[in-house]
């Protein structure tokens, strides 16, 4: 596990492949870069002649926890972009799905010279798939500093992880003021009410139409409250360089890979390999 400084923060890493095309492969949720089909599908690129950087963003797996920015998705968006410019890997191409889509339409948009096109899958969004985030990532976290301090936050069960794997961050959290911690998860949370304006959430509209390079939407399944079918159909319609194409699994991929278990989610991803790799050839030659 190879880790780098990015603003401030130890982020882990791991770069697979020497091809001449650089990629990062972004998971959703809180979940690592070593959790199942994320190593996998860069092995996959990086067999097919491309440079694919996994990486744990700030609060997942090894990574630091960080507490600043609009959002969640906004300040991971930066350090992701920051540590493929340590690596000498941009300009390069984004790739993610659900929360790491959100990731990397936030880094294209807000660093569009070190963006070279944007890959995604599994947009997060419909009322219900929106309202939910913002208590599954904030609530928690939220509750427990109102109730108890810092000292009740390091004590929730969706920290253990990086608690476990990183043990700098047990005093990264009790070092935090309670106040501001509670402040930034308000602020956090509301990123994720439905707006008109913002699609994605914290990317408004006119920004995301801004975005120049190539761009390859997955089409969500019907049945997936989470990340519904319309809410791909239109980032695809909102991105002026995008293809829409349909991803090489059934409708109810997500919901089956739910009734497995959270860390089965991302297992078929190298499926996508042969797609992202022939779209990546024809758009960006």
């Amino acid at each position: 596990m190879a880790t780098a400084i990015v603003q401030g923060l130890n982020i882990a890493y791991e770069v697979l492949g020497e091809g001449v095309r650089p990629w990062s492969i972004t998971p959703g949720g809180r979940f690592s870069k070593d959790d199942a089909g994320i190593r996998e599908l860069a092995e996959a690129l990086a067999e097919r002649g491309n440079q694919v950087v996994i990486w744990d963003r700030p609060n997942c797996g090894e990574s630091d926890v960080c507490f600043t920015g609009d959002s969640e998705s906004a300040m991971q968006a930066d350090v992701l972009m920051g540590l493929l410019d340590q690596l000498g890997m941009t300009p390069a191409i984004v790739m993610g799905g659900s929360g790491g889509a959100r990731v990397s339409l936030l880094a294209a948009a807000r660093h569009p010279k070190q963006t070279a096109g944007v890959a995604v899958l599994n947009v997060s969004g419909g009322v219900y798939g929106l309202m939910t985030l913002g208590v599954h990532y904030c609530g928690g976290s939220l509750a427990a500093a109102w109730t108890g301090g810092m000292a009740k936050v390091v004590e929730l069960p969706e920290w253990k992880e990086v608690l476990a794997r990183n043990p700098r961050n047990r005093q990264r959290f009790l070092d935090q003021d309670r106040e501001q911690f509670i402040a930034t998860m308000e602020r956090w949370m509301a990123a994720y009410c439905p707006n008109d304006d913002e699609l994605v959430p914290g990317l408004p509209n006119k920004d995301a139409r801004a975005i120049g390079v190539p761009a390859l939407v997955f089409r969500s399944g019907e049945s997936d409250v989470n990340h519904t079918r319309a809410t791909s159909e239109r980032v695809a319609e909102l991105l002026p360089h995008a293809r829409l194409v349909e991803p090489p699994w059934p409708d109810t991929e997500w919901n089956e890979r739910m009734a497995e278990g959270a860390t089965g989610l991302f297992r078929r991803w190298p499926l996508l390999a042969p797609q992202l790799d022939d779209w990546a050839k024809g758009a960006l030659g």
